[in-house]
């Protein structure tokens, strides 16, 4: 497994915590834009486990 790899699995990783984050903080104060988060947290959460 190459460098490049893993440094991409690892930002990966760290934008699905961000935007798990911003999911949670969008549920306590504006509720009803949640969904504005969720295709971010699906999107790059496959991407860390490298799925897409």
């Amino acid at each position: 497994m190459s460098t490049s790899n893993n440094s991409a699995v690892g930002l990966n990783w760290i934008l699905t915590l961000v935007s798990i984050v911003a999911l949670v903080a969008l549920l306590m104060f504006k509720p009803e834009w949640c969904w504005v988060a969720f295709p971010f947290v699906g999107t790059y959460m496959a991407k860390a486990f490298d799925v897409i």
